[in-house]
């Protein structure tokens, strides 16, 4: 029989991942496979796009697929191609061209956008690609990336509206690389939805004594414009503050308008089951950012969309459409035996909970969780804080029965690496809280240090004995790293580690598990 036609719509990280992950499939003449990507670009990774921008990164750096190795493989992509509907009942993708694309299975990984929001100058419509004046850019893809390059080298004064963690890495980025930042945010500090406010007055202090100027409690209204380019963004009480560029910062949604032109249930994102099937046919899935797996939202985050797609690719080889006229059909007894020994049976894994990290040069910073709680008065939960403001250093820790269920550590990345891992896999706190706090105690460091095993990638889930692996296979920097085991290729957090890692004895074998490496496979044409 021929291979199953399986289109992909949309050519972002995560659908990189799952081409990549099919391409054994591909090979086996399993799986014919069609990418459709509306960019005239091969996939990059969109976190880094503010990296290209600030001039630390290069396009070919952040590139995640090569185009013409992967036509050379069989998989038939498709650059430009803007998809203008789907025709479910005829199983037929229409392009703007007019040009249709037959498929048995289709796999949604159209990503989101950024939001818009509502001010005076701009088109804030909340289902279509944003039409963004001259000087304002979301940092969302390679054209933004060129804006603020483009500020950058001319030292000119930037404004980042949005107090997110994206919004503060990017202002301190843009300070960093000579250019003035000038932060506007809602709350009285940044980050106020991971943070007390402790902890947000420490990093407030932390931004401005790198040069960030702050605008707290700010409602922008307007965008102000000479000559069609952008010249201030206007305050709710007049104020105008003057700017070369606006980064729009202020999160991000879905981009599902297609899949529910099509009949699927969309809301905050294209709801799926934990098969990350959009039907009940077994014929559309959707990954990554556009997906609500079991009715929830979309983390936002490249690990969780990295894993759905090597799930996925899993999935989609093991198991073909079934037709009735030709397989034959199934009993329930036969259904349940096939289910028993399914190792998909029960769905992608459910994702943990998400721990926050800011990712900037010189200010060290965790979160996760609530941890509004007031140190007197926090009930059943216990509160523990360790805070030394003049050295940048502070802690919070939350707890119920023992189990973490909120912090923020700045300034402390050991303590902030325990409770990262801590949080994420629900584990119960030490009795005495303290010896976390000492983590970051040089004379504590032998006994901090990570095992083979333990993760270092939190994206692509490669682990500190991968790392030292591929050091001493040869690897000399984090880009031929991340060749070998993924390490570093995702958000970035993780750059410090690995090059402290590079950076150590080659001939150090300490986190190098005794049965040897387990290296992840990637194709030549990975980053």
């Amino acid at each position: 029989m021929s291979g199953e036609r399986i289109v992909v719509i949309g050519f972002g990280p995560v659908a990189a991942r799952l081409v990549e992950d099919l391409l054994p499939s591909v090979a086996a003449g399993v799986i014919e496979l069609t990418v459709l990507g509306s960019e005239p670009h091969a996939a990059y990774n969109r976190v880094m796009v503010g990296e290209v921008g600030g001039g630390r990164k290069s396009v070919d750096a952040i590139t995640l697929a090569d185009v013409d190795e992967l036509r050379g493989l069989g998989v038939d992509v498709r650059l430009g191609a803007t998809v203008k509907r789907v025709d479910r009942s005829r199983r037929h993708v229409v392009l703007q061209t007019g040009d249709t694309v037959e498929y048995d299975r289709i796999v949604f990984a159209t990503g989101a956008r950024p939001v818009l929001p509502t001010l005076r100058g701009l088109n804030f419509a909340p289902h279509v690609e944003p039409e963004l004046p001259a000087g304002v850019a979301a940092l969302r893809d390679l054209d933004d990336a060129g804006a603020l390059k483009r500020a950058i080298d001319a030292r000119g004064r930037v404004v980042v509206l949005g107090g997110g963690v994206l919004g503060v890495e990017a202002a301190l980025l843009i300070q960093e690389q000579g250019a003035q930042a000038v932060l506007v945010h809602h709350g009285d500090h940044p980050m106020a939805r991971a943070l007390d406010s402790d902890a947000g007055r420490l990093l407030s202090a932390r931004l401005c004594a790198a040069g960030v100027q702050l605008v707290p409690s700010a409602t922008a209204v307007a965008v102000r414009k000479e000559e069609d380019t952008f010249s201030g963004l206007e305050l709710d009480g007049g104020t105008v503050i003057e700017g070369d560029l606006l980064v729009l910062s202020v999160g991000v949604r879905p981009r599902d308008e297609i899949a529910a032109g099509c009949g699927l249930t969309t809301g905050s994102g294209i709801q799926v089951d934990r098969k990350l099937r959009a039907d009940t046919e077994d014929r559309v899935f959707a990954i990554g950012d556009c997906a609500a797996v079991d009715g929830g939202r979309p983390s936002g985050l490249i690990g969780p969309g990295w894993s759905q797609a090597a799930w996925l690719a899993g999935y989609l080889a093991a198991h073909r459409v079934r037709n009735p006229f030709l397989d034959g059909p199934l009993d329930e007894a036969a259904e349940t035996r096939l289910a028993a020994a399914d190792p998909f049976a029960d769905g992608v894994p459910e994702e943990l909970p998400g721990a926050v990290l800011l990712k900037a040069r010189g200010i060290d910073l965790a979160a996760g969780g609530t941890v509004d709680v007031d140190l007197w008065d926090a009930g059943a939960r216990r509160v523990s804080v360790w805070a030394d403001p003049q050295q940048g250093r502070y802690v919070k820790m939350v707890t119920e029965d023992g189990v973490l269920t909120g912090f923020v550590a700045i300034g402390m990345p050991r303590t902030a690496a325990e409770l990262v891992l801590l949080y994420e896999r629900g584990r119960e706190l030490p009795a005495d809280r303290t010896t976390l706090f000492r983590l970051d105690d040089a004379a504590m460091s032998a006994e901090a240090e990570p095992s083979a095993d333990d993760v270092l990638c939190r994206c692509s889930g490669a682990t500190h004995g991968q790392v030292a692996g591929a050091r001493d296979a040869g690897s000399t920097t984090v880009e031929a790293v991340g060749s070998s085991c993924r390490a570093g290729t995702g958000c970035g957090g993780c750059r410090d580690k690995i090059e402290a890692i590079l950076a150590a004895d080659a001939g150090r074998d300490a986190l190098v598990p005794a049965r040897g490496i387990a290296k992840a496979v990637v194709p030549d044409w990975g980053p």
